[in-house]
């Protein structure tokens, strides 16, 4: 084939290091927007982009040019120094050290945009470790729970 041709929707899920609460109303839209703009830095097309006051959904069209783990790597950099200058209660702002990303079906991608932009009521009934084993059980993703939170 004389093209190299990749289309790959990627869900990439991580929290605030021990899950606090760091992501509150003065900074959480721009947040969404600064994870956007270092994804198109990237080449990685935002689709959506959310979370909850401890953690972060990024559904994006991963770049033919990125690894996964780039993408998580500069995702999570770039936002962690940004944040620190925005006000000193965020000085000890860290993204944990894991990170979960999952494949997206083209077809399941509006139920996934969905799921994304109603994280507040979808944390209603649930938190964030719940969600995330039930999308580590529903991609069958092996774990061990003594080592899946910091």
């Amino acid at each position: 084939m004389p093209q190299s041709l990749s289309k790959v929707y990627v869900h990439l899920v991580f929290s605030t290091k021990g899950r606090y609460p760091f992501i509150d109303n003065v900074i959480q839209e721009r947040l969404w927007e600064y994870l956007g703009g270092i994804c198109k830095g990237l080449e990685c097309n935002p689709i959506q982009i959310g979370g909850y006051k401890d953690h972060v959904h990024v559904l994006c069209l991963l770049s033919k040019k990125v690894t996964q783990m780039k993408l998580v790597e500069e995702v999570k950099k770039q936002s962690s120094k940004w944040i620190k200058t925005i006000d000193d209660r965020y000085e000890k702002f860290y993204w944990q050290d894991g990170y979960g990303i999952f494949s997206v079906n083209p077809s399941q991608l509006e139920r996934v945009i969905q799921y994304v932009k109603n994280q507040e009521e979808h944390h209603k009934k649930c938190t964030f470790k719940e969600e995330l084993v039930a999308f580590l059980n529903k991609y069958q993703v092996a774990y061990d729970e003594r080592f899946l939170w910091d």
